[in-house]
């Protein structure tokens, strides 16, 4: 099954090649794109609440269900609030993220932490808040014996790694028989020893597990899940009491970057589940879910000047301000994440003409620096605007401080469309900022500028 995105605009839907072509026409012409804003990125607030809302219609069936979104594919507090404001709550996996989703205004019985890492102080703050844990490693488990108040509202589990393989992208992978993640089901003594801690442990209720995102398929996502079910079926079994009573199932939906059309789809993903693990949706178990770059993905894009364009080589090159500290995975992984282009001319209105094979290349100071090779794109020119689509996840929301470059804009905005003709070019688009770009004075004191003569040293 697949879905088209629309711009979910008020009296009408633009058509998908020009989803956000006003959006960036308006950008530049308010001045959030151009000398003054080389770069920025741009959130599609309606197309989240339809993101969300797609998710929540995919489980309208299932008696118990928390939807979380996970906070590292967007890490800004307005971003996150708009989320709570839909009925989701957080997955956060450190203790930047939870103090984010604090900011955010999520109620902590709708937080879950995850971390492989986490140190005492994190778990005593979790506990206290009342957020559920799910602890990666039997270790950890004792750690939570120690630090654990009988009094906590914390829910919490234990995440265990189902090891049925990885997909194409192996970094996004974390169901591998050498994962870093969980405790290896498969491993010899393993499922002895998660039954047994179980059986110690009356206060641990929850199993977790998360088989990886982009690049694994639904069918591989499913299998993780299902082994998961039945482990907690064997657990509740062998015990005689129904001590696991509830599943965090991840979440892991991978985007389709090839087009606009959305696939997999939420539906997609139940129906494979429902295969996999009949059992899963009875009620027998309360779930959990934690997307984050299949609710984004598609609802956001980086807009970004064309400072100079030149040859070399017999090729043509455009120099823009989006490189590598905001296409991060794109510039260090191109073949796994790539990304399509859009062209736009200086007053934001979409480039056409005869296209011509061209780089794409951002301002940092590596050769590397390039979102796309030899695109067929028409010929970009100084002053021009090129937008990288599909980057409302984990791109503009976390940058890279490479190069001391200052972190972009991000605003979040609103497109009425236009006349009955479906062409969406006419109507009014506002814009919120969710973050303001960073100024040279932020640098410099995030850069330790208040400590500035620390390492001189000084007689007497």
């Amino acid at each position: 099954m697949t879905q088209t995105t629309s711009a979910h605009h008020q009296g009408g839907t633009a058509p998908p090649a020009a989803r956000f072509d006003a959006v960036v026409r308006a950008a530049v012409g308010q001045g959030l794109l151009g000398e003054d804003g080389p770069v920025a990125g741009f959130i599609d607030t309606e197309g989240v609440r339809a993101s969300v809302a797609a998710l929540h219609d995919a489980f309208a069936g299932t008696p118990e269900v928390l939807h979380t979104f996970a906070a590292k594919a967007c890490s800004l507090v307005p971003v996150l609030r708009l989320l709570a404001d839909c009925g989701m709550g957080c997955e956060v996996a450190s203790p930047g993220e939870l103090r984010l989703a604090v900011e955010a205004g999520f109620a902590a019985s709708r937080v879950v932490l995850d971390s492989p890492a986490k140190t005492r102080e994190e778990i005593r703050l979790a506990l206290a808040l009342g957020v559920a844990v799910n602890a990666d490693s039997l270790d950890e488990l004792r750690r939570i014996d120690a630090l654990r108040n009988p009094g906590t509202a914390s829910v919490l589990g234990l995440r265990v790694n189902p090891q049925v393989g990885g997909g194409s992208i192996g970094p996004m992978s974390t169901a591998t028989d050498t994962s870093k993640f969980g405790v290896a089901l498969r491993d010899p003594g393993a499922r002895e020893a998660i039954v047994e801690a179980f059986r110690k442990r009356p206060w641990l209720t929850r199993l977790h597990t998360h088989v990886g995102s982009q690049g694994c398929p639904l069918e591989l996502i499913a299998d993780g899940v299902a082994r998961t079910y039945e482990l907690a079926e064997e657990i509740n079994a062998t015990l005689g009491v129904r001590r696991v009573t509830s599943l965090d199932i991840g979440g892991g939906l991978p985007v389709n970057f090839a087009d606009e059309t959305v696939r997999p789809s939420y539906a997609d993903y139940v129906a494979a589940l429902t295969a996999a693990a009949p059992g899963l949706f009875s009620g027998r178990y309360s779930l959990v879910t934690e997307f984050g770059r299949s609710l984004l993905a598609k609802n956001g894009f980086i807009g970004a000047r064309v400072e100079y364009t030149k040859d070399a080589g017999g090729r043509r090159i455009a120099l823009t301000h989006a490189g590598a500290q905001t296409a991060t995975r794109t510039v260090l992984m191109p073949d796994a994440w790539p990304l399509r282009i859009g062209t736009f001319g200086p007053d934001g209105t979409p480039k056409t003409g005869p296209s011509l094979a061209q780089d794409i290349a951002g301002p940092c100071c590596f050769a590397g620096d390039v979102v796309a090779y030899g695109r067929e794109l028409p010929e970009l020119a100084e002053d021009d605007v090129v937008v990288l689509y599909d980057t409302g996840a984990y791109y503009f929301s976390t940058p890279w401080a490479y190069n001391s470059l200052p972190r972009p804009a991000v605003y979040g905005f609103r497109a009425v469309a236009g006349p009955e003709d479906g062409s969406g070019h006419d109507g009014p688009v506002t814009f919120a900022t969710v973050r303001d770009a960073q100024s040279l004075d932020d640098i410099a004191a995030e850069s330790g500028l208040a400590h500035a003569d620390a390492l001189i040293q000084r007689d007497g």
